[in-house]
Formats: structure tokens, sequence, C-alpha cells
């Protein structure tokens, strides 16, 4: 996280940037990375691995918000990433990170955050490589780049999807949007208990990482659920050249989800289109079906299958009786 200049001066009696990046982010600091002194890392994955790199950056007050406890900002930034790499099958190894720190951001709260990425380095396995730290005059906005690698040739890709192939999701979806609404103080009907659970998903989701590391034995092609649902089904069909009809009983919902359901119908948008729930959304051949189940309940997750991948283009939502669901949000874009 090499910088050209330790002269930058960040109010909240933080260090220099040199000091800054030795106290707070060296400790975190792999083999390869040079204590963070260098301006590269050296990286070398196992003989017969090849390595999958994903980039995401979230920022405050679009992906988190500002009274968000920096170690769950930190932890919502690395884990954003590593539901990219499960969706590929990757195991991950490291990660490069960019700080772009507010000018009202104080030691304290980047020690905060540090310490967040310790605690998920040490639950995931992986290391510091390196990156960059900056302060800005606008909202903070923070970078990572995370490395993984698999067996050669095993990337599971969003483009292998065949005609007659089953729909699968892990987790439970629309929970991540929910969970926003609850962070805001947006929702009145919850208990405790179910409040901060929301809350929960929304500041630290839990990709299926153990889960995809396995992916590539059973699946024809995934992508991780970060736009929405529906949205990301479409990116995953386009690529694949494939349609889909979703059986809309059959997505997994968490019980406060289901709470909200019950009387609010219109909810359904926020399970086809909330986004924000980092679940692995995967095809995968109708003989992997018992294979898929063992794997998810081996590790402790849940997978189910929600429907199946068609030859015709469209992507349908089908209800109970098998007639179309109207959906008015699919997911979201920036632009």
């Amino acid at each position: 996280m090499s910088g050209g200049d330790d002269k930058v001066s960040i109010p909240g009696s933080v260090p220099g940037e040199f000091s800054l990046i030795e106290r707070l982010f060296a400790p975190l600091a792999g083999e390869g990375a040079f204590a963070l002194k260098d301006d590269a890392a050296l990286f070398t994955p196992a003989p017969g691995r090849q390595l999958v790199l994903t980039k995401d950056t979230i920022a405050e007050g679009r992906h988190y918000l500002p009274d968000d406890p920096p170690g769950d900002v930190a932890r919502k930034l690395l884990r954003v990433n590593l539901s990219d790499l499960a969706a590929k099958g990757a195991t991950p190894r490291g990660y490069l990170l960019s700080c772009a720190w507010s000018a009202t951001t104080t030691y304290e709260w980047m020690a905060a955050f540090a310490a967040g990425l310790a605690a998920d380095q040490k639950q995931f396995g992986l290391q510091l490589l390196g990156g960059d730290t900056i302060k800005v005059d606008g909202p903070s906005v923070f970078s990572l780049t995370a490395i993984g690698d698999v067996a050669e040739g095993k990337m599971v890709l969003r483009s292998g999807a065949q005609p007659g192939d089953d729909l699968w999701v892990t987790g439970t979806i629309g929970d991540g949007a929910l969970g926003l609404m609850a962070a805001r103080g947006e929702l009145d009907f919850l208990s405790g208990s179910e409040n901060e659970y929301l809350v929960g998903r929304y500041r630290v989701p839990e990709p299926p990482v153990d889960f995809g590391k396995n992916l590539s034995e059973v699946a024809s092609a995934a992508l991780d659920v970060s736009d929405g649902l529906l949205a990301d089904l479409g990116c995953l069909c386009q690529s694949s050249s494939v349609g889909a009809q979703v059986r809309q009983e059959a997505i997994p919902t968490s019980d406060a989800m289901k709470q909200y359901l019950a009387t609010h119908p219109d909810g359904w948008n926020l399970v086809f289109g909330g986004g924000d729930d980092y679940q692995t959304l995967f095809a995968a051949p109708v003989e992997m079906q018992k294979a898929i189940s063992s794997a998810a309940a081996n590790i402790g997750i849940t997978a189910i299958r929600i429907g199946e991948l068609t030859a015709d283009p469209k992507i349908a939502v089908l209800d109970g009786a098998g007639a179309p669901v109207d959906v008015s949000s699919t997911g979201f874009t920036h632009f």
C-alpha cells in the first residue's frame, strides 16, 4: 500500500501515510508483500493452479451507511469480493486494498476498519498483499481486488449452462435489501432479534466461500447474487444463450422476509431485484442434484433448486399454479 508522500495531514490525530500503513496494515500483510514497503507484491500459486481475480468498490452512502461500524464496513468490502470468488469455484488467497478516506475519518475509525479485516482474514484464510491509501474531500470509498485460485481449467464461467440444467441458489434471498430498510429504521413489525438479523445480513454478508471451493465439480455456470436475483440470472442466461423458468414459491426466504411478505405482497420485488445478498446462483446438470444437496449439507448451508434453464431465451417467474408472475423490479444498475 505504498504512497508517494508522508506529509498528508488527516484530522483525528491520524499519523502520516507511511506510519498509518505500518501500524494498521503491515500486520495484515502476507508472504511476498515485503511488509508493504515495496510498490508490488510477489504471489505464486500452487503448481497446476490458475489465478482468479475480481475487484469491487464500496462507497459511503451508496453501499454502507455513514454510522455503520467500521469493522463491518471492512468485512463487507472483503466479503462482496469473496462472493465473486465463491461463484467461480475459487479458493481465496489474498487481496489488494485501496482506501480513499474522507477528510473527517479518525484514526480510531481506521483502526477498527483494519481490525475487521484482520478478523475476516483469519476466518477465510487469506492475506493482504498491497494497495494504496489516500485522503479525499468527499465520502470515503474503498476498493478491493481479491485473488483466488482454481485447478487448471476449472473456473466456473457464466457461459457454460445448457437448456435443461437445473437452476440453484444458496442461502436466502431478499435479506440484504430488507436489511437496509431495517438499518434505516423503516421496519416496525419485527422483533429485536429479527431486526438484528436483517441489519447483520446487510452489513456483513455471508457468501458461501467453502461451498464455492467445490463448485466446479457440480456447476455448469455460476455468478453471485449482488445486483438482484433476476438481474444476475439475466446475465447468466445471456452469457449462456439460454432462458429460464423460475418457481416463485421455491425461492428461499428467511423467516423475517416471510413475515414481511405476508403483509407486503409487493415485497417480492425485494426478493426478485433487491440485491446485496451475495449468495451463489448456479446452473447444474440434473444428475448433480444429489451431489449438490450432499455438498451443501456437509458444509452447513442450504442450496435450493428454484427452476430450470430453457432453450427459449426468455426469463419467466411462475406462481404455484404455473401462471406468470408480474415482475416490476429485476435488479439494481448504477447507470
